[in-house]
């Protein structure tokens, strides 16, 4: 076995193309494939990584930067905590506020003892890059016209070029990880699949400054629309706001987004946002989808592969990484001579938890959000689900729980 996680040449199959040899090959590079690769070196499975990308693309990626308690657990459990723990802001919820009203906290500390931590997903990245070449692990990137085969038989393999050379890998075990575009879920059959998809009027326009950001992550419904003051560390900030889908980067210059944010926020918190020129600027549309199963023969998907959620319930990253711990623990248990329970039961356990962050997710959504067909019923109705929210102590436990994040099955 290569001790960096797995390359074993095996000769060519046919005129100049280069097979390699590994247990799991894990398509695509983000923190989902690179997380499965590095728990499985950490248990001596091999393993070889494929990105269509390059690396400084992959690292330039602005997403998710809320870690549930389960999420930072599994990154400290894997060593990766050590950067997490000295630049991320630990923090015990978020707070919420709405037209009229004060703001209201939930309290995941005190419901449910579990902290939550503000740490960008692009120092994950960072974090995950380090530790595979620390390991000497494979990791290609740039890859190109990537296929699946032989998903259905004892021995798959994965074709690809490289620097306009052909490719192949052999393998136990394919992971998807590459993503809504990847090739992963396509390569599954369309009779098998049953996809659920709801896409949403409106979009959020998210900045990022160099900026000191507000104490707690807070959230506002304002006539205006949906804002969201979250954080990266003591002097990087990601602010968002409710957009049309029509808007253009362009239509947003700096001054107009702070006016903005600041307008949907009561004057206190308005008054304690610290702006400056924004280092990152991008408008993404909403979307919930699951594609099931999450398996199929040999292939296993984990991440936005199989499922998208809208960022209001700050689930997408930790959803991958609870898939990723799923599927690992069932790949080393099948290496381990443990059976293949965690295999055959991978895509149900993985999908109840999907389905109750999509749920949360969907619900925070239209609780938080103005629709472009709404009525006066339905707007008074949210904004007494908000007033209920914060007067009902079981309501607010019930939040928090899911918000914090559901435990993993054993």
């Amino acid at each position: 076995m290569d001790p960096g996680g797995g390359v074993g040449y095996s000769g060519s199959r046919s005129i100049g193309e280069r097979v390699m040899r590994t247990q799991v090959a894990v398509i695509g590079g983000g923190p989902a494939g690179l997380l499965l690769s590095h728990i499985l070196h950490l248990e001596g499975v091999e393993s070889i990584v494929l990105e269509s990308r390059s690396k400084a693309h992959v690292m330039k990626r602005i997403r998710a930067g809320v870690l549930e308690a389960g999420s930072v657990k599994l990154l400290r459990d894997v060593g990766l905590g050590e950067r997490m723990d000295r630049e991320g802001h630990v923090h015990d919820g978020a707070a919420i506020v709405w037209a009229g009203h004060g703001r209201f906290f939930i309290d995941t500390r005190k419901y449910t003892g579990k902290r939550m931590m503000a740490y960008g997903q692009t120092a994950i990245t960072e974090d995950l890059y380090a530790a595979r070449e620390a390991a000497g692990g494979e990791i290609l990137d740039e890859v190109d016209d990537v296929e699946l085969h032989g998903l259905t038989g004892a021995s798959p393999h994965v074709t690809f070029e490289r620097e306009g050379r052909p490719e192949r890998i052999d393998c136990d075990f394919i992971a998807g990880c590459d993503g809504k575009h990847g090739v992963s879920r396509p390569s599954m059959p369309a009779g098998l699949t049953k996809v659920y998809e709801k896409v949403y009027p409106f979009g959020w326009l998210g900045v990022m400054s160099e900026t000191p950001p507000l104490e707690d992550l807070v959230y506002a419904s304002h006539p205006r629309g949906f804002a969201l003051a979250s954080q990266r560390n003591p002097m990087l900030s990601r602010y968002y706001i409710q957009c049309s889908l029509d808007d253009r980067i362009e239509d947003w210059p700096d001054e107009r987004f702070w006016e903005e944010l600041k307008s949907r926020y009561p004057s206190e918190i308005a008054d304690a946002i610290v702006t400056g020129p924004t280092i990152e600027k991008s408008i993404a549309p909403l979307r919930s989808f699951v594609s099931e199963p999450m398996r199929y023969g040999r292939l296993f998907l984990a991440g936005d592969a199989a499922h998208l959620v809208p960022p209001t319930g700050a689930k997408g990253l930790n959803l991958a990484f609870s898939d990723v711990f799923y599927l690992s623990r069932a790949l080393v248990e099948h290496y381990k001579g443990g059976g293949d329970r965690y295999l055959d039961s991978y895509s149900d356990m993985a999908l109840r938890r999907v389905w109750h962050c999509e749920r949360l997710s969907w619900w925070m959504t239209n609780l938080m959000h103005r629709f472009p067909d709404d009525t006066e019923f339905d707007q008074r109705s949210r904004e007494n689900e908000l007033e209920f929210l914060s007067m009902s102590d079981h309501a607010h436990a019930a939040l928090a729980e899911q918000y914090a994040g559901l435990p993993y099955e054993s």
